[in-house]
């Protein structure tokens, strides 16, 4: 079957009593068993029966074997956000006096992590510029325990070569690890572009519009000791499992995610290309669009849809606060790929807490707008941006 099909047929793991259609919600903490050795079998894993809804939930699990089954991954681990699955995922590969070759170019908390949380554990975080194999290969030595990078930095937009990125991993024994949530998994083949693993915030597309949190990591079961780490250490011991409710949610958002993504990447290529002849508009940031710089790149690891993130350049921090507050329909809001068009100002929100120097290093501009398309109609949501757009440069454009 396709991917799409995949996405909605999927077996039980049990025949559901009652043979419900969709996956019920297991609002349960404990199970029950009919004598002591298939308890025992339970809780040392000789056997697939949950024992205990903190690492193993019925409804959690068939979220896992869906995605699994889309993916073609060796495993799949649900967590409770977008972040725990990062974290799971980073501790679960590092350890003191290792360190993990990334980018400058990171989401907020990703940058802390690396940079914060790891290096009071011991974890050195070399930042280079991962479009630049060289830098790369440069910062590369017996110690690195991975290559960590997003496949499409937010919201930076930049898009590096995960294939050649792959080669140089593979040439030092190390993981490559992405985080690849800004073009969702059933778009293209992690295994195929050389990926190990994949983190996913599946708060994002695959929620079905913003129902609900949730992170993932797709193990293509390359590094079995790291696997194990994943399963038996940051499940167990870090507590980030996924909650049933949100793996319920998030099921249903599997069945329509092709749909929503479609038309939310086409109407972001729609809206891209308004904006860049929209007068007071200094640059658009979309791969979807022939003459962005990592356009080619995207386009041969992930296809030709170009995604729902859009970012745009005015002239000052000043024209975009007037422009955030002139919205009318787009929302004033953080999160990416809900069915609501969002907008957010990046550098006094997300970013607001780092210093000006930090911002400066990472390349969060003052100038830039980040916009999460939605699936309202396009021509109704870039009427919105434009008037706004209008508002907040007018002051620069007195009339005599």
């Amino acid at each position: 079957m396709k991917k799409e099909s995949r996405a909605i047929n999927s077996p039980y793991q049990r025949r559901d009593v009652y043979d419900a259609l969709q996956m019920p919600v297991y609002h349960t903490l404990a199970y029950e068993f009919d004598d002591a050795d298939t308890m025992a079998d339970a809780f040392c894993g000789r056997s697939d029966a949950p024992d205990y809804s903190r690492v193993l939930n019925p409804t959690v699990t068939h979220f896992e074997q869906r995605v699994r089954e889309i993916t073609d991954a060796y495993e799949v681990s649900a967590f409770s956000s977008g972040m725990a699955a990062i974290s799971a995922m980073l501790f679960s590969t590092a350890s003191a006096g290792k360190n993990i070759v990334s980018s400058r170019h990171l989401f907020g908390n990703t940058f802390l992590l690396l940079t914060q949380t790891l290096k009071r554990f011991g974890v050195e975080a070399r930042l280079c510029d991962l479009t630049d194999i060289e830098d790369v290969k440069a910062n590369i030595d017996s110690d690195t325990c991975c290559i960590f990078l997003e496949s499409v930095t937010n919201p930076q937009m930049e898009v590096a070569d995960v294939r050649l990125l792959s080669g140089v991993a593979k040439e030092h024994g190390i993981p490559l690890i992405a985080d690849t949530t800004v073009v969702p998994f059933t778009q293209f083949d992690g295994r195929e572009t050389g990926l190990d693993f994949q983190v996913v915030s599946t708060t994002k597309y695959v929620s079905g519009g913003a129902t609900s949190l949730g992170g993932i990591i797709i193990d293509y079961g390359n590094f079995p000791a790291v696997s194990q780490l994943i399963k038996k250490d940051s499940v167990f011991n870090f507590g980030g499992y996924m909650t049933p409710h949100a793996a319920y949610m998030q099921t249903l958002g599997l069945e329509t995610l092709k749909v929503r993504y479609d038309r939310q990447s086409g109407s972001a290529l729609e809206i891209a290309r308004r904006l860049v002849s929209t007068p007071g508009v200094v640059k658009v940031g979309y791969p979807g669009l022939e003459d962005n710089p990592w356009h080619e790149t995207f386009k041969s690891l992930y296809g030709d849809q170009g995604g729902a993130m859009v970012t745009f350049d005015l002239p000052d921090a000043e024209c975009c606060r007037r422009f955030i507050n002139a919205l009318r329909m787009v929302h004033r809001a953080t999160n990416l790929f809900d069915n609501r068009s969002l907008a957010i100002h990046p550098a006094s929100t997300i970013f607001g807490p780092l210093s000006p120097e930090t911002r400066q290093y990472m390349d969060i501009a003052d100038t830039t707008i980040r916009l999460s398309i939605g699936l309202e109609d396009p021509g109704d949501i870039y009427d919105d941006l434009r008037q706004a757009i209008e508002k907040a440069v007018e002051p620069l454009n007195p009339v005599c």
